[in-house]
């Protein structure tokens, strides 16, 4: 008699070795599986209702059967998804496919890692590499080995049973087992608790209080997220790899027409944004804090009045028409001659005028300044000074927007067209561009003018940072140079002598 299976042997504990074994049966022509059994006297039990043969060379009875043999494949391999119709080689989870009896089952294993860093033949992680949440590739290997053993052992468990699990049963198994979801679940990098633009307005809204950001700030954040969900209206938080950094960065270049220093202010935001996600939990990748794009960009000109462009705007007849322009001129000589900002002159109250000087709490860094009046300033205080204003502001001061718009058509009736060249760079490509200098007039033109020629009448910078409320040396330095030039400019005079 030659049965073609395996059989199920039962051995009492007749010696020393105690794991179960194979071992092959001389007399019954066939293998048995041997397992023990503490307290059995004989030396062999065999049990099963299959089989019954008597009076064996042992003397006892031998109940034999055949074990099932479940013929199984168990193989890793990446997610094939696609986004926009290519095909996504970044951060793709590994996914663990088990085929059994003409079923197939997908398990999610926890891990992703790019493509260009799994070996498919060896379906494992390449030896050296990391993923995303710097999981190193002996420990996803080590947990794929954990894994595959695991579906092995299940698959044994319903062999000596005798029973051709279901796809439900091997799930359920495997799931009780490691105590990993099924589906989506699975992974070890989480699904946000929240979405991506929602976040968004949470990080907004705690923002603006914890740090009383002003209205202008807010709406640049309100602008960073409208160019974000034009970019990827379904966007989250995975999918923010160097690729689709870079690939946002060339649609603000093509679509938003930036130059490369208004995108570097875009992805400073959007990655101000990331950290307070991860420090809340909401993010896991952290792809986004290894990113550095190198843009080129040309050092900002500083553009602002000299004395003599300050008295041609001061003497400017400002036809009948054009009256608004006035009140206009009279706040633009004001910040030019205190060094204030918009924000400031705008909340700027009567009750913060002083005999001699003015008491200010600056909307952008809440710092507390005193700044002594001068003729110049004083005088447009005094001009004003009987003139009620809503809310008891001390000038008519108008939004920034329309203030930029009539500062410029100021410049350009005082004449103040000097050519200025402007460099910038869109991608590698650089651009210049000559324009009248009353093109580049804006209400910080008065505070930049302020500093330039507070220095070069030697006025030292400490006193001038006082005034303004600079805090280093570093956001000085591009107007020290200025008024190193205007000196050196003096100096040449001599010459003519």
């Amino acid at each position: 008699w030659k049965p073609k299976d395996e059989l199920l042997l039962v051995c009492g504990a007749g010696g020393s070795r105690t794991e179960p074994f194979i071992k092959y049966h001389r007399i019954l022509n066939c293998r048995l599986l041997v397992i023990y059994k503490n307290g059995c006297k004989s030396k062999y039990l065999l049990i099963s209702l299959h089989i019954l043969i008597i009076g064996c060379n042992f003397g006892c009875e031998l109940k034999v059967h055949p074990v099932m043999n479940i013929k199984r494949n168990i193989t890793f391999a990446l997610e094939s998804r696609k986004k926009n119709g290519v095909l996504i080689i970044e951060n793709v989870p590994i996914r663990m496919r088990v085929v059994f009896d003409s079923h197939r089952i997908e398990f999610t294993t926890g891990y992703r890692i790019d493509v260009a860093k799994w070996d498919a033949k060896a379906q494992r992680v390449k030896n050296g590499c990391t993923n995303k949440l710097k999981q190193s590739a002996s420990d996803i290997n080590a947990d794929l080995l954990k894994q595959y053993t695991e579906i092995q052992n299940i698959f044994k468990e319903f062999e000596v049973q005798n029973v051709m699990p279901t796809t439900e049963q091997v799930k359920d198994a495997f799931m009780l087992s490691t105590k990993v979801k099924d589906g989506a679940e699975q992974d070890k990098v989480k699904e946000p608790s929240i979405k991506f633009m929602k976040a968004y307005d949470e990080f907004v809204s705690e923002g603006s209080i914890q740090n009383a950001w002003s209205d202008s700030t807010m709406k640049k954040f309100a602008t960073a997220k409208k160019h974000l969900n034009d970019f990827d209206p379904d966007t989250n938080f995975d999918v923010w790899t160097d690729k689709h950094f870079n690939e946002y960065i060339d649609y603000l270049r093509m679509q938003k027409d930036m130059r490369n220093s208004s995108i570097v202010k875009q992805i400073k935001f959007l990655k101000w944004f990331l950290r307070w996600a991860s420090r809340k939990g909401y993010n896991q990748n952290m792809a986004f804090d290894k990113f550095m794009p190198k843009l080129k960009s040309a050092s900002k000109k500083v553009i602002f009045l000299t004395t003599e462009e300050i008295n041609r705007i001061r003497i400017l007849q400002i036809p009948e028409s054009k009256q608004y322009l006035e009140r206009v001129r009279d706040v633009l000589l004001f910040c030019c001659f205190t060094g204030l900002r918009h924000s400031d002159v705008y909340n700027l109250k009567r009750s913060d005028i002083k005999e001699n000087h003015i008491e200010v709490t600056t909307i952008k860094t809440s710092d507390s300044l005193i700044i002594e009046l001068n003729n110049h300033s004083r005088a447009i205080l005094t001009k004003y000074k009987d003139i009620p204003f809503p809310k008891d502001k001390a000038l008519p001061v108008i939004s920034n927007q329309r203030m930029n718009e009539y500062i410029k058509e100021l410049g350009q009736m005082a004449e103040i067209n000097e050519p200025i060249r402007d460099t910038y760079y869109k991608g590698s490509e650089r651009i210049d561009e000559v324009m009248p200098k009353y093109e580049f007039l804006g209400t910080h033109t008065g505070r930049k003018t302020f500093i330039c020629n507070a220095l070069a009448l030697g006025i030292p910078v400490q006193v001038v940072m006082k005034w303004t409320g600079h805090s280093d040396y570093k956001s000085m330095k591009p107007y020290i140079d200025v008024a190193d030039d205007i000196k050196a400019n003096a100096m040449s005079k001599f010459n003519m002598l």
